[in-house]
């Protein structure tokens, strides 16, 4: 189960150094209450008071990306997949820049790490599991046996907002392996993206502009179907984190979606 605080990602920036102020949805003094029906056995209770219009458009805005993430998965969810819908939900209100270079129109993004990261496994559709191979600095997708669970990668899955100009781009994140200074990137190299393993400063990693190389390293999260997910990489659009269909051992590799006989399409385990 998520342990969050859900005033908190509604009040102010995740991470904010600011203190002294109250919540904005558990202040009682002159509480009015309304129940709002989301979706079968989900309410949500929300205690208005005189706030700013900017508080009242997260609230709106995480409402409406709940509802759409929990009628799409059209089966009666977890208490863990709740929570996670939830979380997910949430839009920090975290102010991201852009800059437009007028000589040649390119625009200038920055990616901001917030405080929210969760620990996962990732398994493919044929639940070939993700492990790391460390002698070459690859991951591998492998059938495990029983026993051998303590094979696959835990990776820390960090959320980043962005200025996405279409909202079905997704979640950017950055996988990183737990424990250890290594981050998945993904770079082109002639007509062809390769997935790589990176080290990288977690102060580098804190804010990233796609003006510079370092948006190898995020990837737009999206949740398909019942509870798969695929990486699409933010700097080779249209290339997603892969395994093979059939083989065993091979290596985790980037592809064209449309790819024969790669998987691009994942279940997250959240630890």
């Amino acid at each position: 189960m998520y342990d969050s605080d859900l005033s908190q990602a509604l009040e102010s920036p995740l991470g904010s150094e600011e203190t002294g102020s109250e919540s904005c949805c558990f202040d009682t003094t002159n509480v009015q209450e309304q129940i709002l029906r989301l979706d079968v056995g989900l309410h949500l209770a929300v205690s208005r008071n005189p706030k700013t219009m900017q508080g009242v458009a997260t609230l709106l805005l995480a409402v409406d990306r709940m509802k759409k993430s929990l009628t799409s998965r059209g089966r009666e969810l977890s208490d863990d997949e709740l929570c996670g819908a939830i979380m997910d939900s949430l839009m920090d209100e975290t102010i991201v820049k852009t800059v437009e270079n007028f000589s040649t129109g390119e625009r200038k993004i920055t990616f901001q790490r917030v405080n929210s990261v969760r620990e996962c496994t990732l398994c493919d559709t044929t639940k070939k599991d993700v492990i790391y191979a460390s002698g070459e600095l690859k991951l591998q997708a492998v059938t495990l046996k029983g026993g051998q669970g303590d094979r696959k990668v835990n990776f820390r899955l960090s959320r980043y907002i962005t200025a996405c100009v279409s909202p079905d781009d997704g979640q950017s994140v950055v996988l990183s392996i737990t424990n250890q200074n290594l981050h998945i990137s993904c770079s082109m190299n002639g007509d062809k993206a390769e997935l790589n393993l990176e080290e990288c400063t977690e102060e580098e990693l804190r804010k990233i502009s796609n003006d510079g190389h370092m948006d190898r390293f995020l990837f737009y999260k999206r949740t398909t179907g019942i509870s798969l997910t695929t990486f699409e990489s933010v700097k080779c659009r249209g290339w997603f984190i892969s395994t093979s269909y059939e083989q065993e051992n091979q290596p985790v590799e980037m592809c064209k979606v449309d790819t024969a006989h790669r998987l691009t399409s994942f279940v997250v385990n959240i630890g």
